[in-house]
């Protein structure tokens, strides 16, 4: 239930950070650079079939968006620590545009070639690493500290929203007009949410002393990551987490679908994992626990209840289901997650915590993938996908092992 102070207290409503105008900017800004991602997941790969005809080619061309993103993280996280977070987003978004734009000139005057399109989005990639930590570590700036919990809540359903919106609306621009044209929206976009963030006005973080350079900084936020037992604790359960998931959705799923229910039904799964992310971000908006972080960590075991269901062969509705519920609770833990951080981390320094969070949650994520296809011709999709569920129950119950993780509060 929840504490009688919260419904007491009409600054908690799940919809009052809305009421801050710096909020809303970030909230807008972030939305349509989701909306722009979601669109680019789609439009990027048939604008790589268009012009050179080759998967492989398509595999070149993400995976040095990929390559950039995780290289550049450390970097992007110091750059939002030591200038105004609101003008790196600016830039980040001024960078993401311009090579998009660049994308869909080159497209549709014909002049795209495999080396422009890759090094197009290294520039994309390195982008998306400058945005990332900024955005994450400006929301304490833009609302007041009763209000973390709703706050995150409206921009996680945001983000998800626009994902989930972006997929759709680039598959109908590429249908209609072309990759060409899907791209040129795509940055038409971007260029929205720079617009966005020029609307973004908050206090000035604390004076930092701008003696030492990046080296010190990357120490600096390294100590801050590790200062705290389940930051790293959870970011290490989340490796396994994330690995095992994107392994499962983006290779072993696929095949099983194909073997059974159907494409068309494996889409339904994802968005019902979409549907699910929203509804959880509502519902996490509204009520937490104190031990939120616990009970979010918990929760991350339903998100194996799909992935056992694939493995064994279970019936498409029940699947259904189970996907929309998977997505519900994983929310919880990422509304936590984001409370929880920005409540104990002094926000100097929050953009390079945020940044070794995201490159220790992602960086297992390609060795997932690969490994995937080679241990499923070994024992089977079914059984490979059993594992990896496995894998993700051992890592979930190891980081509920530590008292740190068990015993946290939120504020």
């Amino acid at each position: 239930m929840a504490r009688a102070d919260e419904a007491s207290d009409p600054d908690t409503g799940a919809l009052r950070p809305l009421r801050h105008p710096a909020f809303r900017a970030l909230a807008l800004g972030r939305s349509l650079m989701f909306l722009g991602n979601g669109m680019a997941s789609v439009a990027v790969a048939f604008a790589v079939l268009d012009a050179t005809g080759s998967l492989v080619n398509v595999g070149l061309v993400v995976g040095a968006r990929s390559l950039a993103n995780v290289c550049l993280l450390l970097l992007g996280g110091v750059l939002a620590d030591r200038l105004p977070r609101s003008l790196v987003l600016r830039g980040g978004c001024v960078l993401a545009a311009g090579s998009q734009a660049a994308l869909a000139a080159a497209l549709l005057t014909g002049a795209a070639s495999l080396p422009l399109m890759i090094g197009l989005s290294l520039v994309n990639g390195a982008a998306a690493a400058a945005n990332l930590p900024a955005a994450a570590a400006l929301t304490p700036q833009t609302v007041p500290a009763a209000l973390l919990r709703p706050a995150n809540a409206v921009l996680r359903v945001g983000v998800h929203a626009g994902m989930f919106a972006g997929a759709g609306l680039g598959g109908a621009v590429v249908g209609a007009a072309g990759s060409g044209w899907a791209i040129a929206a795509d940055a038409a976009l971007f260029a929205l949410a720079g617009v966005a963030f020029t609307l973004l006005r908050v206090p000035s973080g604390p004076r930092r002393d701008d003696g030492g350079g990046v080296l010190r900084d990357l120490l600096e936020g390294w100590r801050e990551f590790t200062a705290r037992r389940w930051v790293w604790i959870v970011v290490a359960q989340f490796m396994v987490v994330n690995a095992t998931w994107t392994a499962t959705t983006s290779v072993l799923g696929p095949a099983i679908a194909d073997a059974s229910f159907g494409r068309t039904e494996w889409g339904l799964l994802m968005a019902a994992n979409a549907a699910g992310l929203l509804a959880g971000g509502a519902l996490a908006a509204r009520w937490q626990p104190r031990r939120a972080l616990a009970f979010g960590v918990a929760l991350i075991l339903v998100q194996t209840v799909p992935l056992f269901a694939l493995a064994g062969s279970v019936p498409f509705l029940p699947l259904l289901f189970a996907m929309v519920v998977a997505g519900i609770a994983v929310e919880q833990f990422g509304v936590a997650w984001e409370v929880s951080v920005q409540e104990n981390v002094p926000t100097e320094r929050l953009s390079r915590v945020y940044s070794y969070d995201a490159l220790g949650s992602f960086v297992a994520m390609p060795v997932g993938q690969v490994a995937a296809g080679p241990l499923a011709e070994r024992v089977g999709p079914g059984p490979a996908i059993a594992l990896m569920a496995g894998l993700t129950v051992a890592a979930t119950l190891a980081a509920l092992s530590s008292r740190s993780v068990r015993t946290l509060r939120r504020r």
